[in-house]
Order: structure tokens, then C-alpha cells, then sequence
């Protein structure tokens, strides 16, 4: 088994996942919903939409699956947010970067495997949608666009909870978004028993700028 790599922006694809305080919330009908349309245009058991956090990979939502979660480290979805077009695996046993995992060993059995990464406006790959059969097969290209179609959905899906999260105009986190990254941090912090340093600074006095120039050079600046 080969273990999924990092991807070379891990720290701001995380920052951008736990600003959208999407990790264990409830489930939602408009991600259910695709869910439930690639299940049953595809014939497959289990379909899923996975968001990949520092860890394990949660799933949002899922059909077909118990489970709630499992570990980042035996993840395929993990393997898939590394590249940009969707990542087939037709034959998990014939395949060296998975033949000994315990998904496919064990439950739920994975013998086919097809996923897309799911990416925000700043380019980070959050999340997939992705397909699971306990038998091989292959894709044709037409399945392989309506694939990507389901995940484009998915991704529209996941930009409008990120729009909540984020100041339009400087996409960096509002008071939502702050907060949520603020908690979990600090929960990270608990958890692995680390120090935490706070550090404040205020921008201030853009109102002069407005003012005298107007605001769109006060939003330029």
C-alpha cells in the first residue's frame, strides 16, 4: 500500500477547508442529492462526497456506507485532490498503491474506485466526489464527463457555504469564517497539547482613503 502524499499548498487548502465549518455538520439535502444521482446513474453501490482534513477523510455525504470517516493515511480520495482530472482506479487489487489496503482487504472491499477532486476559487482541492464498486470496471469517456458534470455541482454546492465564510471583497475569513478557524485550532492545540500564541494587528484609518479618493480605490487598497 502507498500512502497519499501532501499536496504542496497543504496548510492554505486546510485554512480554506475549516473557514467553511463544513467538517461534522449535518447532513444537507443539496449534497445528498448528488449523492444519490451518481449512485444511481452509475449503478455502484457507494457514492460519496469526502472532505479531506489534516487526518481522515469525512465524509458529508454518503450512500451506501456506514461509516462517517476513516483515516487520511489508507484514503483514495486522498490519492485524488493530488491531481486535477478524476482519478479511476478500475481494479484496487491490481493496483500496488492499493492491493494491501484495509478498505480493500476489508470493508467496504473497494475493487473499483473513481473519483474527482472538488476545488474552491483559490484553487485548493477540498473535497471529492467519488464513485465505489466491490467490482471491477472501467469507465467510458462519456461516464467520465457526466462524472465530472456531478462534481462541478458539487463543487457550486461547497462555494456557496464558502461565500458565508468569506469577506468578498479580500477572501479573507469574516467574523464566521475567524471564528471557526480560531476554535479549531485551539481544539487542535488541546488536543495535541501544544502552545498557542496570539497575535493581533489592526488596519486602520481606510476611511481617509475613501474619503479622498474615493471607495474604489479604498476597496483597491
Amino acid at each position: 500500500m502507498i500512502e497519499p502524499k501532501l499536496p504542496i499548498n497543504e496548510d492554505t487548502r486546510l485554512e480554506t477547508l475549516r473557514a467553511l465549518q463544513i467538517l461534522d455538520s449535518v447532513p444537507e439535502e443539496r449534497f445528498d442529492r448528488l449523492t444519490r444521482m451518481a449512485k444511481r446513474m452509475f449503478s455502484v453501490p457507494i457514492s460519496l462526497v469526502a472532505l479531506i482534513d489534516d487526518d481522515r477523510q469525512w465524509f458529508k455525504s454518503k450512500q451506501g456506507l456506514e461509516a462517517d470517516q476513516t483515516p487520511r493515511t489508507i484514503s483514495f480520495c486522498g490519492h485524488t485532490i493530488l491531481g486535477d482530472k478524476p482519478f479511476i482506479v478500475p481494479d484496487a487489487l491490481e493496483d500496488e498503491r492499493f492491493k494491501n489496503n484495509p478498505l480493500v482487504l476489508g470493508e467496504p472491499n473497494i475493487r473499483f474506485y473513481a473519483g474527482c477532486p472538488l476545488r474552491m476559487s483559490n484553487g485548493s482541492k477540498l473535497a471529492t466526489l467519488c464513485l465505489i464498486d466491490n467490482e471491477p470496471r472501467e469507465l467510458e469517456q462519456e461516464d467520465l464527463q457526466l462524472l465530472q458534470d456531478l462534481a462541478t455541482m458539487a463543487e457550486q454546492e461547497i462555494a456557496a457555504v464558502q461565500l458565508a465564510t468569506l469577506d468578498e471583497l479580500t477572501l479573507i475569513s469574516n467574523r464566521r469564517g475567524f471564528t471557526t478557524l480560531g476554535e479549531h485550532a485551539l481544539h487542535v492545540c488541546r488536543r495535541k497539547n501544544w502552545p498557542v500564541t496570539f497575535l493581533l494587528f489592526d488596519l486602520n484609518e481606510f476611511k481617509l482613503i475613501n474619503d479622498q479618493f474615493g471607495h474604489a480605490e479604498g476597496d483597491r487598497a
